[in-house]
């Protein structure tokens, strides 16, 4: 073989990641950029008194704007006639510059995954899924995501796909005909966290607010002789998460007492995730969608309920949760009514998506320890391969591990075995910075938790 013939199907270098997600945050921009002077153009264009300068001609040229397939298309979150023309469009399937901004966006971020995780274009499933998305292909990916289920099952599917999850269901949203998910696909697209809608069917967060309102309850429990004595007293982040998945998701809240090495009473309160699809716990699926997009939920009232019948006001707490546990713990410690009582100084949160919250007292400490093939964490619509930095009060731990079925790598017990042996690196770290906690279990309290 010569040497031009070599250099000819010679494989072509890997994109820089760094270049990559500078694209990617250009394109958002871009995007908003675009979606603003469209809704500007549509409302100059289309309002009941025309703007001066909007007039004749200058009126029948925005309108040719907004309308031409090569112009800015309709404003993506227009409003009155402007709106009837998005939905239009939506439902046509026209081309939006804006839009195509954003999508193109969210395409650079899947091969920035892509680079991370080879794995995603070496495996032939997934890369049919991801040459689709690329190709723009909409249905085709999907057929192709649905048959890959059918024949390999959810828990792989799932698990092979989470570093590019979030950003596979932002594309959907904006390039499939359903316009009510439409707003959770921009928002993940252009940097955000999910506020008001979930990207799948686009049901907004006042629907499942209004579904799960229940006021929360918590009740003292004495637990069996055989949870007690599992318990793990040694205050290490991997003993948390153990004590976790000791505790199980039926419902049950353990909060240990600890004498740190000042002698000063602390608590570390352990929050387990989901149960399951429906039950008495506010544990329950429900309240899991729920507590993503909304802070308040019976779940993070109940724990509050608990701890105020437990702990004295102003003490030291640490909020360890796992999933949905992370989830309430991050509501817990941004509830300025919860943080006025109790002094939350760290959270926690074990594969659980938390990127979007923020803690209402500044100097808590938030650790985010992720798994990158676990899927839940990337449900707020933030993946840990993220183009998009967390704030300083935030830090972040990822890995991979070789468990790529879900659920099995977003188990608890999956979790405490890798910060053990995976990641021991983020384990000293966190146990560092806990270290106020680590001393004598003075007091091992658990409560039953319910909806009502």
């Amino acid at each position: 073989m010569t040497e031009a013939t070599t250099a000819a199907v010679a494989p072509a270098p890997e994109p820089e990641i760094g270049s990559l997600h500078h694209l990617c945050r250009l394109l958002a921009e871009a995007a908003e950029a675009v979606a603003d002077a469209s809704r500007y153009a549509s409302e100059l264009a289309l309002g009941a008194r025309p703007a001066r300068g909007a007039r004749g001609g200058a009126r029948r040229t925005l309108l040719r704007t907004i309308t031409d397939p090569k112009g800015l298309g309709w404003a993506p979150r227009g409003r009155g006639l402007a709106r009837i023309g998005w939905l239009a469009g939506v439902f046509t399937s026209r081309e939006n510059l804006a839009v195509s901004l954003a999508v193109t966006g969210l395409k650079a971020r899947i091969r920035a995954a892509a680079v991370t995780h080879p794995e995603l274009l070496r495996d032939p499933d997934t890369a049919r899924v991801l040459g689709a998305v690329q190709r723009d292909r909409q249905r085709e990916a999907v057929r192709v995501f649905r048959s890959i289920l059918a024949a390999k099952g959810a828990e792989r599917t799932f698990a092979r796909l989470a570093p590019v999850f979030a950003d596979l269901l932002a594309w959907n949203a904006l390039t499939d005909e359903n316009p009510l998910n439409d707003g959770a696909g921009w928002e993940i697209a252009t940097g955000r966290t999910l506020t008001g809608a979930e990207p799948v069917l686009g049901v907004s967060g006042r629907v499942w607010a209004f579904l799960d309102r229940g006021p929360g309850r918590a009740e003292p429990l004495v637990p069996s002789p055989a949870l007690a004595e599992r318990l793990d007293t040694s205050g290490t982040i991997a003993g948390y998460v153990r004590n976790i998945g000791a505790v199980g998701t039926d419902g049950t809240l353990l909060v240990q007492q600890v004498s740190g090495p000042d002698g000063v009473q602390r608590y570390v309160v352990q929050l387990a995730g989901m149960s399951g699809v429906s039950g008495k716990s506010p544990q329950d699926l429900l309240g899991a969608v729920h507590a993503v997009a909304r802070p308040a939920t019976p779940y993070s009232r109940a724990v509050a309920q608990a701890l105020r019948r437990l702990i004295p006001s102003g003490c030291e707490l640490a909020l360890v949760g796992h999933s949905l546990g992370g989830i309430t713990a991050m509501n817990l410690a941004a509830d300025r009514d919860f943080c006025g009582i109790h002094q939350v100084t760290h959270v926690v949160a074990i594969g659980s998506p938390v990127d979007g919250k923020r803690p209402a007292d500044p100097r808590t400490r938030v650790y985010s320890l992720v798994n990158e093939h676990d899927v839940v964490p990337a449900l707020e619509g933030r993946s840990p391969v993220s183009a998009y930095a967390l704030p300083e009060q935030f830090t972040e731990f990822t890995w991979t591990d070789d468990t790529h079925a879900f659920p099995l790598c977003h188990a608890a017990e999956r979790y405490a075995h890798n910060l053990e042996h995976a990641v021991p690196e983020a384990s000293a770290r966190v146990d560092a910075d806990l270290a106020p906690f680590r001393g004598r279990v003075t007091a091992a309290r658990f409560f039953r938790l319910y909806d009502r």
